[in-house]
């Protein structure tokens, strides 16, 4: 099972907070280091000192950090133009030496559009571009160098694009598709998708979707098999009840709730119920949304009493 974690910066976050969750990821030896491309805060957070941008921080970290892979769930598509998005993560890609992960979603956060002026349309157009930028940014990536691409969409038109930089991954860095649509969702997954991420839901729920994005890809003669499924879950775990309360009081939430919807407990409560979702869903990924980031503790706690019993 592999482990990453997973950060929520528009709660609060300075690039120097990411940097030092970042860096205690890698050492504790995790697989990745993630975080949520948002530009405003949700909920009674203060959102102080603002907003970092996601390809921005992701770029220093390239630098800052030397084995663990980098990534965005979810960057939106509402956010940046494809062709834009390309460059951008194929350039951080060669500045990580090949350590970059995209995840790519049709965007959803009115409040932030409105606030930023930024256009989100109507659900179907945005699922239409949504599904044009994926076709740019994974064409442009993998046009062989020395030729052309180009992409007549109804949103999106590209004539003659070299399709440069190339990012280090060859093909291209994996993308991360996820969310629960019945039909465009999964369809996408099958065409674009090395990873469907299921986010903050049940093992039922997300068991039955997999399903439907299986049943896609084989739809077009593609192995299901060669699309990772992850999960993201926010973590409380404590080395005993006290613990895990006191977590749980920082973010705001009842130990109850958590342990339904997150992963909240001992860690021996936690290898059971990541148990129980790899039986339940076959997943191979989970993303643990660390919301405090100044708990590093918890961080390593992790590392070293729930990670080992996962293997």
């Amino acid at each position: 099972m592999d482990l990453r974690i997973f950060t929520e910066p528009q709660q609060g976050a300075s690039y120097e907070d990411l940097l030092r969750v970042a860096k205690a990821t890698e050492d504790a030896g995790y697989d990745a280091f993630f975080r949520s491309d948002h530009y405003l805060k949700m909920g009674s957070a203060t959102g102080l000192p603002g907003p970092t941008d996601a390809w921005i921080t992701l770029a220093g970290l390239a630098r800052e950090t030397r084995r663990v892979r980098l990534g965005t769930l979810v960057t939106a598509a509402t956010f940046r133009h494809p062709s834009v998005l390309a460059i951008s993560v194929a350039q951080v890609d060669q500045m990580s030496g090949g350590r970059v992960e995209l995840g790519l979603g049709s965007g959803w956060y009115d409040d932030e559009h409105t606030a930023y002026g930024l256009d989100l349309p109507p659900i179907k157009e945005r699922f239409d571009r949504y599904a044009e930028q994926l076709a740019v940014v994974t064409g442009l990536w993998e046009t062989p160098e020395g030729e052309t691409f180009s992409f007549d969409g109804e949103h999106y038109k590209l004539v003659d694009s070299p399709g440069l930089p190339k990012p280090a991954q060859r093909p291209r860095p994996p993308v991360i598709i996820g969310g629960g649509g019945k039909k465009r969702t999964p369809a996408l997954a099958a065409r674009y998708a090395d990873e469907f991420n299921l986010p903050f839901v049940g093992p039922d729920f997300a068991a039955e979707q997999f399903g439907r994005v299986d049943d896609a890809a084989r739809e077009i003669g593609r192995d299901p098999k060669e699309i990772i499924r992850s999960a993201a879950l926010v973590v409380a775990v404590g080395r005993d009840d006290a613990e895990v309360a006191k977590r749980a009081s920082v973010l705001g939430r009842e130990v109850s709730e958590l342990r339904e919807n997150g992963l909240a407990g001992t860690p021996s409560e936690v290898v059971e119920k990541v148990g129980q979702w790899r039986e339940k869903t076959g997943i191979t990924r989970l993303y643990l949304q660390l919301l405090d980031l100044s708990d590093l503790d918890q961080v390593e706690l992790i590392a070293s009493e729930v990670a080992p019993q996962l293997d």
